[in-house]
């Protein structure tokens, strides 16, 4: 076989479309492979570049072909997407992958560890129970109100709702019996997050990236927890603005003739992240609105909520809050407040909050 300088691979369930090409830029290699026989052909391979979409298992396949030698490479979907021809399929996105690689300034996606897509999963299970329990206690409501019985907001107010409901003697019977399964249903699923909290709070005092991070008002545990996880090699962007670019926190750009025009935020990447990161920001604006400015909030804060809506100071400060996190993770530094602005974190814990 020619020398191969480079391979894209597009993944799937059972079948694997390889394109290879040589150093001249001509394909070499056009080959469909089956699950089973991917590791035996990239054994007998010479090892040589790899690039595969990062997406489901991606990461898997990356860390099986580093152990046997090759470089591999994760593109973002949306930087392959320009080089797909024409029509799609299994042989074009392969074609486009291994196109893609090539260009001097394509960004990649590191390559996580089983560790920490292990830490990953916990993160996701506490994002599913959380919802499940609001979708519980919607529902819970949403019955009750049909009887007459209604509780003021708040997840502290499900369980006297159900207890009322128990001693209501004038539901049917029927109705009781169901609304008792739903709070059996709601106590399993809030033993449960606490299990997996008590879980995810342990790897985060057990991480001191992760614990730095929480020291910034307006990130908790989780939010810092999730930053960490979430960004496995901080220093692959090249300032503190392309990193809250990469969450998505940074205006769109519309420029063009030399006139600026910048819109709304652009939404990309990590929606978990970007969320939480807002979350943990409107906490901290409605504690400092709460306390009336002083020593609660920073100058800047304070004078931001004077002159912008609430949420859009909110997403303000998540961006400048996702910069700041990117400084602590690269230089290994703790955060410290500016003179004349007391840590709010001393006082207010979002972590509950940025959930």
């Amino acid at each position: 076989m020619e020398e191969i300088s480079r391979i894209g691979i597009d993944t799937s369930k059972h079948i694997f479309q390889i394109h290879g090409v040589n150093g001249a830029e001509e394909p070499v290699l056009r080959k469909k492979l089956r699950r089973k026989e991917m590791e035996a052909f990239f054994q007998e391979l010479a090892p040589t570049r790899v690039s595969i979409e990062a997406c489901g298992s991606s990461h898997h396949w990356a860390r099986l072909l580093q152990s046997l030698g090759h470089e591999v490479k994760l593109i973002p979907p949306q930087y392959v997407k320009p080089y797909v021809k024409r029509n799609k399929n299994d042989a074009a996105d392969a074609e486009a992958l291994c196109e893609a690689m090539g260009r001097p300034t394509m960004r990649f996606v590191p390559v996580k560890t089983a560790e920490q897509q292990a830490a990953l999963m916990l993160m996701g299970i506490r994002d599913r129970l959380v919802r499940n329990r609001t979708q519980l206690s919607n529902a819970i409501r949403g019955y009750a109100t049909e009887f007459g019985l209604t509780a003021a907001k708040g997840l502290c107010r499900i369980e006297p709702l159900l207890e009322r409901i128990a001693e209501e003697k004038s539901l049917p019977a029927l109705a009781r019996e169901l609304f008792a399964l739903h709070g059996q249903e709601y106590a399993q699923l809030s033993a449960r997050l606490e299990e997996v909290e008590r879980r995810l709070m342990a790897w985060h005092r057990a991480d001191s990236c992760s614990r730095r991070l929480a020291e910034i008002p307006g990130i908790g545990p989780i939010g810092a927890s999730m930053l960490v996880m979430k960004t496995p090699a901080p220093q692959a962007f090249r300032s503190a603005r392309d990193f809250a670019a990469w969450i998505g926190l940074t205006p769109k750009d519309h420029s063009t003739a030399g006139r600026v025009r910048l819109g709304a935020i652009t939404r990309a990447g990590d929606e978990a992240l970007r969320s939480t990161l807002v979350v943990g920001a409107t906490a901290l604006l409605q504690h400092v609105r709460r306390q009336g400015g002083g020593k609660a909030g920073s100058p800047w804060l304070i004078d931001l909520l004077k002159r912008k809506p609430p949420k859009l100071a909110a997403v303000a400060l998540a961006n400048k809050n996702a910069r700041i996190a990117w400084k602590l993770m690269t230089s290994g530094e703790h955060y410290r407040p500016r003179p004349g602005a007391s840590n709010t974190n001393s006082q207010f814990n979002p972590s509950r909050g940025a959930a």
